[in-house]
């Protein structure tokens, strides 16, 4: 008998209470999440996500030259601005025809892979970790407290803590030394970040045809100085985090129920191979396939397509609970694909985008938030993929695809072997993630230090390969192109939480239509035309309750813990409701456990 089993077989009569956090700030946006918990059976029964912000980007693009998209669209986010460049400059480059020098591509790497390190550390140390750390776990479930305090930590011989408990407290804000110790690393990589990129997290040095980084041979070692300082508290990180994820799977039975949903997994690749990457849309599949983080789509499990021109092919665009006028009955911009593909009126190149604002209505329309699906043509189903909070979903399709396979990172089919080298303390390290048996709120959160080491790996690829040309004397970083008259591109990249895609049209040398695809429009997306709930309402609906404190001091620890684990931009604070505007509790941020504890 599985866990939902056994809670639908002694079910209670329902105590149905509304419970609101809302806002849950966000620097890319305002996200709410509307909730009806059933007290009596701890689970939760209906979910919403809504946001209430229009940022129209698209709309102002419009009549650009499309050589000032990167710069424009990078301030889409404060968090990972530097995505969308690097995004924007593959779709122009597609557009152009032109194909950056090797080493431009090495830095390009090199900057996000910095990216990665930088933002999964502060997220997932001082953010993520608030939920896991002593003093929530003591406000919420102080019997699981208890039981962290008699438990051994059984990686202590790499991370130094001797119980759980003493994890939990190393991660308490601000007073906790992991949590002051994340922050100095996120210092060390800003600054690894700003050797490739110029400038946080708005790159002043990344160009469509290549980079302005001078490639001098300080550049490099001051970038490799700085990942050797933090490549142990890499190590450390992913075996703290696997002691507390491994802890609350045994000390609360049925937790892999929280946050769980069908596996619907997208990636859409990271960290472009030089010697293959041409950026032309006809060979799209082959370089796809040779980036150091592999696209695909992953489905109950299995490995749908690894092809990018057919994830390319699938994306539809869908309004249902969107505040947005239709688009389908006007001219197309773009009737098919450079290979003669059909392009559906839903893709991206096709969508206009016109506001509708109106009053939030739950059996209507809800949210800013448009409705992003892949559509599977071999079950005609229109997939509500996840990003897995970005980590989950990039390790599981380069592990399903075996393809990566490098000197730091092997792609294994059942995980990924990523091999660290010796650091200031400890040796060198090999470490395994293994393909989980679910997509839920631990296992996303599990997989985000596992992809830090991925970066960090990789990184050492790039830093070897790119010092190995300086010496040979190849120290092109840019590429001369004209802009064409009519044209069109895309772009595909990971940005840190999950799939970034940007898409381009050109005529008479301008932007007549542009459209980039972060994914918390994936992840945070309302019920669509066919009534089928985004992934945070999917992953949060159904799930159980296993807070202890009941509906008057309700803090709501597992539902955050699953919104987070999507990693939904930064959560800056939350104000928590019930009912008819009763505030239960204030601001879950990072200085809770400050003034509590």
């Amino acid at each position: 008998m599985t866990t939902t089993d056994a809670r639908t077989s002694g079910r209670k009569p329902a105590q149905l209470v509304d419970m609101n956090w809302d806002p849950i700030t966000r620097i890319i946006g305002n996200l709410g999440i509307y909730t009806k918990i059933d007290f009596a059976n701890r689970e939760v029964v209906e979910c919403h996500s809504t946001s209430s912000l229009f940022r129209g980007y698209s709309v102002f693009m419009k009549g650009k030259d499309p050589r000032d998209a990167g710069f424009i669209t990078s301030r889409i986010c404060g968090i990972c601005g530097d995505n969308h460049t690097t995004c924007s400059n593959y779709a122009q480059q597609m557009a152009y025809g032109v194909k950056p020098p090797k080493l431009a591509e090495h830095i390009t790497n090199l900057g996000e892979a910095a990216e990665y390190i930088f933002d999964h550390t502060i997220f997932q140390d001082n953010l993520v970790f608030v939920d896991f750390c002593e003093a929530m776990v003591k406000a919420t479930n102080p019997g699981v407290l208890a039981r962290a305090e008699r438990t051994d930590a059984p990686r202590g011989d790499v991370h130094g803590y001797r119980t759980i408990a003493e994890i939990m407290k190393a991660f308490n804000p601000f007073e906790g030394e992991v949590y002051k110790e994340a922050l100095k690393v996120s210092r060390i990589t800003r600054e690894m970040f700003c050797l490739m990129e110029g400038r946080h997290v708005h790159p002043s040095t990344l160009y469509p045809g290549g980079v302005g980084t001078m490639p001098q041979p300080s550049v490099f070692t001051d970038y490799l100085s700085r990942l050797m300082r933090v490549i142990d508290f890499v190590k450390k990180a992913v075996a703290m985090n696997d002691d507390v994820f491994d802890f609350f799977y045994e000390a609360l039975p049925g937790y892999e129920e929280v946050g769980k949903r069908r596996i619907l997994l997208g990636c859409w690749g990271a960290f472009q191979n030089p010697d293959v990457v041409d950026y032309r849309y006809a060979t799209m599949n082959e370089w796809g396939k040779a980036m150091y983080v592999t696209p695909g789509i992953v489905v109950d499990g299995k490995l749908v397509t690894n092809n990018l021109i057919d994830i390319n092919l699938g994306l539809r665009i869908m309004l249902g609970s969107s505040f947005y006028e239709d688009w389908v009955n006007e001219d197309p911009f773009v009737t098919h694909d450079p290979l003669g593909n059909p392009i559906d009126m839903r893709h991206p190149w096709n969508q206009t985008t016109v506001p509708v604002p109106q009053k939030r209505d739950f059996e209507g329309n809800y949210s800013w938030v448009m409705s992003p699906r892949w559509y599977h043509p071999d079950t005609g189903e229109h997939l509500a993929l996840d990003t897995g909070g970005g980590p989950l979903a990039r390790l599981w399709s380069t592990a399903l695809s075996g393809l990566v396979d490098t000197p730091y990172v092997k792609a294994t089919g059942g995980g990924i072997r990523i091999t660290l080298p010796k650091g200031e303390k400890l040796p060198e390290t090999t470490l395994e993630w293994r393909i989980p048996k679910w997509s839920n709120t631990l296992e996303r959160d599990r997989a985000r230090p596992y992809f830090i080491a991925y970066a960090a790996a990789m990184a050492l690829q790039f830093l070897e390969e790119a010092m190995g040309m300086l010496q040979s004397g190849d120290t092109k970083v840019f590429e001369n192109f004209e802009v064409p008259d009519e044209s069109i591109g895309c772009g595909f990249h990971e940005a840190v939480r999950g799939v970034l895609s940007h898409h381009l049209v050109i005529r008479d040398k301008k932007i007549a239509n542009y459209h980039p695809y972060p994914p918390t429009p994936w992840n945070a997306s309302p019920r669509d035309i066919y009534g089928t709930p985004g992934p945070y309402e999917d992953a949060v609906m159904g799930q159980p309750i296993f807070e202890e404190n009941g509906p008057d001091d309700f803090k709501g620890v597992d539902i955050m813990r699953t919104v987070r684990s999507f990693d939904p931009c930064l959560p800056c604070g939350v104000h928590m409701y019930m009912g008819k505007g009763k505030t239960l509790s204030t601001v879950h941020s990072p200085t809770y456990g400050a003034n509590h504890g």
